[in-house]
């Protein structure tokens, strides 16, 4: 069964189409990863699918209710955190439960065992008295996700929670999503982090508002077309002009690595070396790779190369 079912969802504002014609599914219990640039859409996708803005067009559903027909109720099922939750700097972490606890009206009866298991599974009970503001960032975000569950929704919607946090911070964050899914909890995640996407039971690749590809991580880099191969040499951004000036495919440049997509590899080997040797350029390495989800998302982008 679908929890989240979108058929041309689009979003307008004036002259800027910032979601065009999105359609998607999203099952029970699933992670689902939307992917994509700062100004991709997914912030506005994000609040379409939660009733805070009204589609210009299209449809939605979550949890069997459409989102501008039945908006209200769908509050109610959800669990939403934004890039900037509104935590309260000057309450304590128990406080800013108890706040949200109120504000979804759960009842007292059973509050406090709900509150308790909420920080035990956030690893928040030795902090509980301590005010938000003084939490660290991935601590601060726990509690955000705490706060969003208090009410115990079906559905998550989590814009970048982990934008800026640590790298311990991030994994203890995803997971508190693991234990989440296990409990058939549909979780539809944003992300920046190409890396964390891996994560995801299923992702969408989103840019200028048009949805590139929806499968599986590995479904997705299937979609590459072509042997990619990594080029290790001395002057890697001088030498990735070179090849790009060459025109023998995508090129781009992560780090001190070169990543050439070439139609065929031995012919692309073959060029490769004969273009940085004509420039005087030796390579300390040339070999095909297994391609990451940065490799198809550059590859995938109108004018890709970087």
């Amino acid at each position: 069964m679908d929890t989240i079912r979108t058929l041309a969802l689009t979003r307008r504002f004036g002259e800027q189409v910032a979601l065009d014609q999105l359609t998607l599914s999203v099952a029970e219990g699933e992670i689902f990863g939307l992917v994509g640039p700062d100004g991709a859409g997914k912030t506005t996708t994000m609040r379409l699918l939660t009733g805070i803005l009204a589609p210009s067009s299209g449809e939605a559903w979550v949890d069997g209710l459409h989102v501008v027909r039945e908006a209200e109720p769908i509050k109610e099922r959800i669990g939403y955190m934004s890039q900037r939750f509104g935590l309260y700097p000057d309450l304590t972490v128990l406080e800013n439960l108890d706040f949200y606890a109120d504000l979804y009206e759960v009842p007292t009866s059973g509050r406090g065992a709900r509150v308790d298991r909420l920080l035990a599974f956030s690893n928040l009970a030795p902090f509980k008295r301590r005010l938000a503001g003084n939490l660290s960032g991935g601590m601060k975000q726990k509690l955000g996700l705490a706060c969003a569950l208090v009410h115990t929704p079906r559905v998550l919607f989590l814009d970048e929670p982990t934008n800026g946090v640590d790298p311990v911070s991030r994994r203890d964050f995803w997971r508190i999503l693991y234990q989440l899914q296990q409990e058939r909890v549909t979780i539809f995640v944003s992300t920046a982090y190409l890396d964390e996407a891996e994560r995801c039971n299923r992702i969408g690749l989103l840019h200028q508002g048009r949805l590139l590809a929806c499968d599986t991580v590995d479904g997705v880099k299937g979609l590459l077309e072509g042997t990619l191969l990594e080029v290790r040499c001395d002057t890697p951004r001088r030498a990735a002009g070179i090849l790009r000036s060459a025109d023998l495919g995508r090129v781009a440049l992560f780090g001190d690595r070169i990543h050439v997509l070439a139609g065929d590899p031995d012919r692309g080997r073959t060029a490769i070396e004969g273009a940085l040797r004509a420039e005087g350029i030796s390579c300390h390495s040339l070999a095909a790779i297994e391609p990451t989800l940065e490799d198809v998302f550059t590859s995938t982008l109108p004018g890709g190369d970087a």
